[in-house]
C-alpha cells in the first residue's frame, strides 16, 4: 500500500515505514504530524481525491531537522566587473511514516 501525499507545495510518494526528508517543519523532535493524502493504492483499489480522499490522512513522526548540501549561486556580467558568489542550504525536516489512513 503507497499514497500520494502533499507538504511544502511538493508531493510525494510514501509507503508505511519509509523515511522521506521534506521542506521544514515547525514541529518538535518526536512529535507526530499528518499530511494530506491525494492518491491512496492497495493493490487492486486506487482512490483519487479531490483534491484530497476524504477520511485519510498520513501519519508521521519527525526524526530530525537539518540542512541539504550547500548550493553555490554565481552572478557575473561579462565585461563589466560585476560577480556576486553566494552560498544556500536548504532546511529539511525528515520523518517517517507510521500509518496510512
Amino acid at each position: 500500500m503507497y499514497a500520494i501525499i502533499v507538504t511544502g507545495g511538493k508531493q510525494y510518494k510514501v509507503e508505511v515505514g519509509s523515511e522521506i526528508m521534506v521542506e521544514k517543519l515547525d514541529e518538535q523532535i518526536g512529535a507526530n504530524v499528518n499530511f494530506d493524502v491525494l492518491m491512496m493504492a492497495d493493490g487492486e483499489n486506487v482512490q483519487i481525491g479531490t483534491p484530497v480522499v476524504k477520511g485519510v490522512s498520513a501519519k508521521a513522526e519527525v526524526l530530525e531537522h537539518g540542512k541539504g548540501k550547500k548550493v553555490v549561486v554565481f552572478k557575473y556580467k561579462p565585461k563589466k566587473d560585476y560577480r556576486r558568489k553566494q552560498g544556500h542550504r536548504q532546511p529539511y525536516t525528515k520523518v517517517k511514516i507510521l500509518s496510512i489512513g
